[in-house]
């Protein structure tokens, strides 16, 4: 893949009309150009069957972690819980190639280094943790979902609890939450906890509601960025470069957004009935 382009793509959402677009418009060649998604393949856009099937036939020039809608579309397709009632997957569920889909889903962790630099990850980096803290335990809960009882893990992942971090936290506690800090993560409540009700601008936020991103990581060098999703009403905005948003809403009517790792320039197109 020499003189290739590494393309980092935010929430998909199944839009594939969307994601054609915008692939078109980076010229994306996937002969020679890497394509990198944060999470959220699937779930509200009107075809996630086709955008997997894309996507997987990208072969080695795509790679992604897993999002919160990725690991529910696992958890629907084994009957652990049901179809959301803003989710299309109709389509994807009567697939003759769903099983296939799936464990080419499961192959993929939490969080990503795609660089010496940067690192992905749906919702964020937990700010008590360091770069290779999130990966190691990023391996952990792959090896759960990835193991032939993987089903179990999905049964148990739902829940808020526990909200702070114990590096002795063990079992279902352990994979839970880092779960939930990988794909779920937006603020920290002032007690210094997940909190997963808030999901607005950090300028509508409660008084001492904090972005993790705003929390001081003394952990994080400052040669080390974050590429993440999950965070639509974001739009985007850290106000930090170290931090890189890019759910920029498409599936809520605004764009699909992607950065150039090489030129830090993000290239979006707008959402398209």
């Amino acid at each position: 893949m020499s003189n290739g382009q590494t393309w980092v793509v935010g929430d998909i959402q199944g839009c594939y009309d969307g994601l054609c677009r915008l692939l078109d418009k980076i010229k994306f060649e996937p002969h020679k150009d890497q394509l990198v998604a944060v999470g959220d393949l699937v779930a509200r856009g009107e075809d996630s069957l086709a955008t997997l099937r894309l996507l997987k036939s990208l072969g080695n020039s795509f790679t992604t972690v897993l999002g919160n809608h990725d690991l529910h579309l696992l958890a629907v397709v084994h009957h652990i819980k049901k179809v959301k009632k803003s989710d299309n997957l109709s389509n994807l569920l009567k697939a003759s190639d769903l099983p296939e889909l799936v464990n080419w889903m499961r192959s993929f962790g939490l969080a990503k280094a795609i660089s010496d630099n940067h690192t992905i990850v749906h919702a964020g980096l937990y700010p008590h943790w360091s770069v290779s803290e999130l990966l190691r335990y990023s391996k952990e809960v792959s090896a759960a979902l990835q193991a032939d009882d993987y089903p179990m893990l999905l049964e148990q992942m739902y829940g808020n609890g526990p909200a702070q971090w114990d590096e002795s936290l063990s079992g279902i506690d352990r994979l839970r939450f880092i779960i939930n800090a990988c794909t779920r993560m937006r603020f920290l409540n002032p007690q210094g906890q997940l909190d997963f009700e808030v999901k607005t601008h950090p300028d509508s936020a409660p008084p001492n509601f904090t972005p993790w991103f705003n929390v001081k990581n003394s952990k994080l060098t400052k040669d080390q960025k974050i590429l993440f999703g999950h965070w639509a009403a974001l739009r985007g905005e850290t106000g930090k470069k170290q931090f890189c948003g890019l759910d920029t809403g498409y599936v809520w009517g605004q764009n699909l957004s992607a950065i150039n790792l090489s030129s830090e320039k993000i290239t979006s197109v707008f959402f398209s009935s």
